[in-house]
């Protein structure tokens, strides 16, 4: 098996990629919000309103980490900076593994954060 390399320019873009999708997620949370606050006034059903409260605990729990993943990036930019600014050429082997741990942790939420968005769709066809 081949090991990839990584390169800072490739990382950078790589970055560039994940905070848009960050940035698009804050977004969606904050209009699945507004949709948990129309039901809210439409639903008195205490069933009804544990689900809410569910969906809210999860939209406010991924966004949690949503800042957690947006601050990592921003961490290992400017490590990709500082190399940029003392003109080093060498791969730093750590800061590379670093980047394919935290891709895997993007993929992983990326899966979470779909299978949430399909629970709570199916919940708006329920009770919207």
């Amino acid at each position: 098996m081949e090991k990839e390399v990584l390169y800072n320019s490739n990382m950078h873009f790589e970055h560039v990629q994940w905070k848009r999708e960050l940035a698009f997620w804050e977004d969606e949370l904050k209009s699945f919000n507004n949709r948990l606050s129309e039901l809210v006034t439409r639903w008195t059903d205490k069933d009804v309103l544990a689900q809410l409260e569910h969906y809210q605990n999860e939209f406010i729990l991924h966004g949690g980490v949503i800042e957690d993943l947006q601050e990592s990036i921003e961490e290992h930019e400017e490590r990709i900076a500082g190399q940029s600014i003392t003109g080093e050429d060498a791969i730093d082997v750590q800061l590379a593994k670093q980047h394919v741990e935290f891709r895997n942790k993007i993929e992983t939420q990326r899966e979470i954060y779909a299978e949430l968005k399909k629970q709570f769709f199916r919940f708006l066809e329920k009770y919207m």
